[in-house]
């Protein structure tokens, strides 16, 4: 890692970060009450969409980028994890 690159990097992985521990049902009463979308605040400030395709769950990120969840609710020891397929991207 270059040093002119770490504000970028750290900026990426915090965008991959949600403050608490949402679990998959809790994303998905936010999709309900949202009518199909919800906004997820990341630890680096900018906000996800989330929704529900072909019964998948979706992300997109602040670019239209998206990643689809392959796993959810993996507990870990410092949080739960929700696995997704692509590098989301903020702003």
């Amino acid at each position: 890692m270059k040093p002119e690159n770490k504000a970028l990097l750290t900026k990426i992985l915090t965008y991959h970060v949600v403050p608490g521990k949402p679990t998959a049902k809790d994303v998905l009463a936010a999709i309900k009450k949202g009518h199909g979308t919800a906004e997820v605040n990341t630890l680096q400030g900018e906000m996800l969409k989330a929704s529900v395709h072909d019964e998948k769950h979706k992300l997109n990120d602040a670019k239209g980028g998206t990643a689809m969840v392959t796993a959810t609710d993996v507990m870990a020891s410092n949080g739960l994890i929700h696995v997704i397929n692509a590098v989301l991207m903020p702003e």
